[in-house]
């Protein structure tokens, strides 16, 4: 959960928001003016202070942890010991990456052998791991940013690379909107970077289609992967074919 700092600012914008000034809260609060610039300034009340606030602004606690919570800042990578965590359990990493593109309990539970509390579970593990936030109803909050993406060399990409690559490779690339390009070259070592960035904002793009097209219904929408990589790399037979 967040500091006392963080409930403070986030009152802070709610009543700027509002537009009530400290000398309305101060008469609502029952307290000098000075007294209230001073007790925001310095960050420090009790939470009794902090729900009369919510009461003058007519919202309640958990309506201000909420604000609080989206305001944090989203993760672009997992710590070593949050991906461990995701990688124990194969349907824990179904549940993750179902959580990555959006699923709503419903659709999850509709497409794969789950039961609705084994999905629920699966929830409550990706709230403890930090993944998601966990509300009411089942419904969450995903707490990764758009850049996101697994450690290269950790848990989950390892476990990609030993179960699932040669998998998704056998596939022919040729059904409708698919394609599978090699393009090998040599460039200039200071061009190569801005590739780099073109690739991430693919991905990027890619990502928020994917949120925009959610209003869709299942109907008119189809499941892709896209899995894009540049590494300064020569196949190791060939390597071993260079003269030294």
């Amino acid at each position: 959960m967040s500091t006392t700092v963080d409930l403070v600012q986030a009152l802070k914008n709610e009543l700027k928001n509002a537009r009530m000034t400290y000398a309305d809260l101060a008469r609502s609060l029952g307290m000098a003016e000075s007294s209230v610039k001073r007790m925001l300034a310095k960050s420090d009340m009790p939470l009794s202070r902090v729900d009369a606030i919510c009461r003058a602004l007519k919202m309640d606690f958990a309506e201000l942890a909420r604000r609080v919570a989206d305001a944090q800042p989203l993760l672009r990578e997992l710590t070593l010991e949050q991906e461990k965590a995701v990688v124990r359990d194969k349907k824990l990493i179904l549940v993750a990456i179902s959580v990555l593109s959006q699923w709503t309990l419903e659709q999850i539970v509709g497409a794969y052998r789950l039961s609705e509390a084994e999905c629920i579970a699966c929830f409550a593990q990706l709230d403890r791991i930090g993944i998601i936030e966990l509300r009411p109803l089942n419904r969450y909050r995903l707490k990764l940013a758009k850049t996101f993406r697994w450690r290269p060399h950790g848990p989950v990409m390892n476990f990609f690379r030993d179960n699932v690559v040669l998998d998704y490779y056998s596939g022919g690339f040729d059904g409708p909107a698919e394609g599978l390009l090699l393009v090998h070259g040599s460039i200039s070592r200071a061009l190569a970077p801005s590739f780099l960035e073109r690739l991430q904002r693919v991905a990027q793009d890619f990502a928020q289609q994917h949120q925009t097209d959610q209003k869709l219904s299942p109907d008119d929408r189809e499941g892709y992967t896209l899995l894009l990589g540049m590494r300064n790399w020569e196949f190791e037979a060939f390597t071993r074919l260079r003269r030294h």
